[in-house]
């Protein structure tokens, strides 16, 4: 009985450790467990179905209906059109050197932070007068076509009396530049191109031309929007009247901004004559037609040379 005992003993041990039998508080917790899970997934169910009828059915269909909606009103969608056209009229080239043009003269500006500071005190120990000299030249043409040609009745016709116009179809502004010359330099001459020499320039102005520093606040001009980096040389009201007529396609001159330094400044002396004139403006003019942004820094990098060797004279 005993050693039957002990192998019903040892048999039902081998038995229970081999298959267990099933734990009453596990059943429980699996329960519990598959409630909860349960609960949760329904919860996370409904709060989907409320956001999505939220944002869908209330917030986005109504938003897309207002817009509609307004939209549909007349002065709306004239203002659409005009932005329609405003960016269809927009050119990668155009853009590219504007954002070309803030970013050098920027970097231009706090570069040069010691230059704004030195050569206005020696402007003012060598000569009388102001630091900074302004002068009216003649910009961009901003219009490509003549939109007054054509005279509507009721209404005056003032092409005539466009500015744009009478002084080859560009927009005047205000060139800022360190003064080199002397102070009413031109009271009793009127308007007169630069010679070779000229009497007119101060000491410090001989080496601020020479080096092309006289024109580093037109940097600001550039940050205005009036003047590019590169391109042709702004000019005088006066000059463009008088070389309007006598130099071929010299309007054409206005159809890109005025630039601080260009293809006939690195290539060409300052103006001294007509035919100094019609050398720059023939390469004025194959800029324009053939301009590019590796051409911008071809000039920009002879600009420099220009500067360090002095030959702006």
């Amino acid at each position: 009985m005993d050693t039957q005992s002990e192998t019903d003993f040892c048999g039902g041990t081998i038995m229970r450790y081999q298959y267990p039998a099933p734990n009453p508080l596990a059943h429980y917790w699996e329960e519990e467990l598959s409630l909860v899970w349960g609960i949760r997934v329904r919860f996370q169910y409904r709060i989907e179905r409320f956001f999505s009828y939220l944002f869908g059915e209330l917030i986005l269909a109504n938003a897309f209906l207002l817009f509609e909606l307004v939209s549909s009103i007349p002065v709306v969608v004239t203002l659409r059109k005009a932005i329609t056209l405003s960016i269809a009229r927009v050119r990668p080239s155009v853009v590219t050197k504007r954002a070309i043009d803030i970013l050098g003269a920027s970097i231009g500006i706090v570069l040069a932070l010691p230059l704004w500071i030195c050569v206005p005190l020696l402007i003012k120990l060598d000569s009388k007068g102001p630091v900074f000299y302004l002068q009216e030249r003649v910009g961009r043409n901003r219009r490509r076509r003549d939109r007054r040609t054509v005279a509507l009745n009721g209404l005056e016709r003032r092409s005539s009396a466009d500015r744009r116009t009478t002084v080859g179809y560009g927009r005047f502004f205000k060139i800022i530049k360190f003064r080199s010359m002397a102070q009413d330099a031109e009271k009793l001459t009127g308007p007169v191109w630069a010679v070779k020499n000229d009497p007119r320039v101060t000491r410090v102005g001989r080496i601020l031309r020479a080096t092309r520093v006289d024109e580093l606040p037109q940097l600001l001009n550039v940050l205005v929007g009036d003047m590019s980096l590169v391109g042709p040389r702004p000019e005088r009201p006066y000059f463009v009247h008088a070389l309007n007529g006598k130099i071929k396609d010299y309007s054409a001159r206005f159809n890109a901004r005025p630039g601080i330094t260009g293809l006939a400044q690195v290539e060409h002396k300052y103006d001294e004559s007509l035919a100094d004139v019609f050398t720059k403006t023939d390469y004025d003019l194959n800029y324009i037609s053939n301009w590019n942004v590796l051409q911008d820094v071809k000039i920009i990098l002879k600009t420099v040379v220009v500067v360090a060797t002095a030959r702006g004279m």
